[in-house]
């Protein structure tokens, strides 16, 4: 069988011989192509090997799938292998394969992928429903979620040619209603240096690592992906250039979440040297457990008793205890980071410092979260000058 076949005017197909199986077999590959434009009769000869040769590299290198028997269970394996587990967080990940098996699959997975039209799509969004709540309502911000998963896969489906149009191209976005909007908790000024004074009662570790949290606005994998190579003393900077997650096999060490998070923060004096006399201690430390500490590669700021970098759910778990044990109005660990922009912005620091400084991808992710505390702090200005227009009284 020839490996290059006229089957229209403008169609042709592909062949490529696999090797002998184990019954003795040569399994084949097809793929058919419609040409379009016009050729002399030596360039479209070779354009067809050109794209011949394609074809039987990606078949021989094993990544090539027939799209015409594609099922859309067996594309998401694709999506996930060859772009979610390698450019996405764990957490990300998590996200997307929970709302798949609890919302996506259930409904479009055993169609085949080409057939699933818009439609089809909005009617999913439209009847998302919660089955361990008996008003089977869901919450908007679930609905976002498996819009955006939809999103992403068919965008990649397309990019890899498995569709030639992305049904998700003309669904909007599901839009929070007002009551739905969540704002998040933050600490004022006053209840900072409470906490800020009450740390001083607690192990010094953890002393650092929430006025790091505060003071920096880090994210908790950042803080723990902390080494001290990572501090600069001299200069009163952090380096904030790794973080710890959790993913299905465990905590790992992976880049930051995004580019942008790649950064460096400048800390207060009072900080850095809070942060040397826990160098200080560190070393001590490391010293009196001999044998028993056993990381030698790294010196992570944050550690387990063996050196080890800290399991990512302690800090929230001792964060806890700690407004807890204290009488705190308590707010989640993460939300320290949102304090820290609160702070930032009431002292009147411009969005796009505070957006890099937090290591945002862009300035519209500092608005949608922050937007709320800026239009205040801005009518709080407003009100500022207003006072300069109020006559004053006179003293005779």
């Amino acid at each position: 069988m020839a490996t290059i076949e006229k089957r229209g005017e403008n169609s042709y197909r592909f062949t490529v011989y696999l090797p002998r199986d184990a019954n003795g077999k040569y399994p084949k590959k097809y793929k058919t192509i419609k040409v379009e434009g016009k050729y002399t009769p030596k360039q479209l000869k070779e354009y067809l090997e050109g794209e011949y040769l394609k074809f039987k590299n990606e078949v021989l290198s094993g990544n090539y799938v027939e799209i015409k028997k594609m099922k859309f269970t067996d594309f998401v394996q694709e999506w996930k292998k060859k772009y979610a587990e390698k450019e996405l967080s764990g957490t990300t990940v998590r996200n997307h394969r929970f709302v798949l098996e609890r919302h996506i699959l259930p409904v479009i997975g055993h169609m085949y992928i080409s057939d699933i039209n818009t439609m089809m799509l909005l009617d999913l969004l439209d009847n998302l429903k919660r089955h361990d709540r008996k008003d089977g309502k869901l919450s908007t911000y679930r609905v976002i979620d498996v819009y955006r998963t939809l999103r992403s896969i068919f965008k990649w489906a397309k990019e890899w040619k498995v569709i030639t149009d992305d049904p998700t191209e003309g669904i909007k976005k599901p839009k929070l209603k007002d009551d739905e909007k969540h704002n998040p908790q933050v600490y004022d000024e006053y209840e900072v240096y409470d906490i800020l004074q009450l740390l001083q009662n607690e192990p010094i570790h953890w002393r650092a690592f929430m006025t790091l949290a505060i003071t920096a606005g880090t994210r908790r994998g950042e803080n723990l992906g902390l080494e001290w190579s990572d501090i600069d003393f001299e200069n009163n900077t952090i380096s904030i250039n790794k973080s710890i997650v959790i993913e299905d096999s465990g905590p790992v060490v992976k880049s930051p979440k995004t580019k942008k998070s790649k950064r460096i923060i400048s800390l207060p004096p009072s900080v850095m040297e809070e942060l040397k006399e826990y160098r200080k201690y560190w070393i001590e430390t490391k010293l009196k457990r001999g044998e028993k500490w056993i990381e030698h590669e790294r010196q992570w700021l944050f550690h387990k008793f063996d050196g080890t970098f800290m399991y990512p759910t302690s800090p929230s778990s001792w964060w806890r205890k700690f407004t807890a044990n204290n009488g705190i109005r308590h707010i989640r660990l993460h939300d320290l980071r949102h304090t820290s922009a609160s702070l930032l912005i009431a002292q009147g620091i411009h969005e796009k410092i505070i957006s890099e400084r937090l290591g945002h991808s862009t300035i519209k992710t500092t608005m949608d979260i922050y937007g709320h505390v800026i239009r205040a702090a801005d009518q709080a200005a407003a009100n500022t000058f207003e006072n300069l227009f109020q006559p004053k009284s006179q003293t005779k």
